[in-house]
């Protein structure tokens, strides 16, 4: 779409690998920027590298989190059962995935006020909607500590459902400083991090034949929804949740 990419992660070598992938493929300018999206301090220094670089700052999309990867590799407590959960992951838990999305709602959101233009997409799931089916993950252990079933963290839910109340509230809050705030909730889909966990594929599959177009989704649709919100096409959409799920939230599995 010919934007100029700003791909910022804790891990700063991920990220200006990352970068480097999209400016050959695509001819596209890039910066890489390592940053802790828990930290203010961390995230105000961001805001201030890319404005050096590029001068504005006109999307933002917010798709932190712990997740199959995202902490679970050092931690495998992060998929343990709700009774023996250890706050210290859930608070961890809640910094990246909620804390993060409001510190850079913030700090880039102040940015677009004063352009007067901007648009927020926060990455949300569908369990940050509806209860997770437990179901799906009979049988499946925890890839990181086989002693220990596999399910969807409390941590996850709360944070995924939490970032959809951040939505609504921006939506409404910068209505009239023409910046537009929406929410992606994906469904079960084949993430590069997920790809090649035998449990994680079983559970995968579980959840395909439970959705309506029986199949996971593709992580390129949720690419083309997110590139869509960000157009001019969706000029007139604010504070919407738009569902990425092969139809899994409509018949409530």
């Amino acid at each position: 779409a010919g934007a100029k990419v700003v791909i910022a992660d804790r891990v700063g070598d991920a990220a200006a690998s990352t970068a480097t992938e999209l400016e050959e493929k695509f001819k596209v300018p890039t910066l890489s920027v390592a940053v802790d999206v828990g930290d203010e301090n961390s995230v105000r220094a961001m805001v201030k590298q890319i404005l050096e670089r590029f001068g504005r700052i006109d999307i933002l999309i917010n798709n932190a989190a712990m997740t199959v990867k995202g902490g679970s590799e050092k931690m495998a407590g992060y998929f343990a059962p709700f009774e023996e959960y250890q706050e210290s992951l859930w608070q961890e838990a809640l910094t990246v995935g909620l804390t993060g999305a409001y510190l850079c709602s913030q700090h880039v959101g102040r940015v677009m006020v004063e352009q007067g233009s901007g648009v927020i997409i926060n990455i949300s799931s569908t369990y940050g909607l509806v209860g997770p089916n437990q179901r799906l993950y009979e049988g499946c252990t925890n890839p990181y500590d086989s002693s220990r079933p596999l399910n969807t963290p409390v941590s996850y839910s709360v944070v995924k459902s939490g970032v959809l109340g951040l939505t609504r509230y921006l939506a409404t809050y910068w209505a009239g400083k023409n910046i537009r705030v929406n929410a992606i909730s994906a469904g079960p889909m084949r993430t590069l991090a997920a790809r090649g966990i035998k449990d994680f594929m079983a559970m995968y599959e579980g959840a395909k034949d439970k959705t309506p177009l029986k199949r996971n989704i593709k992580t390129s649709e949720v690419g083309d929804t997110t590139s869509f919100l960000c157009s001019d096409l969706a000029s007139g959409i604010t504070g919407e949740i738009i569902h990425v799920d092969a139809g899994y939230h409509a018949i409530g599995v």
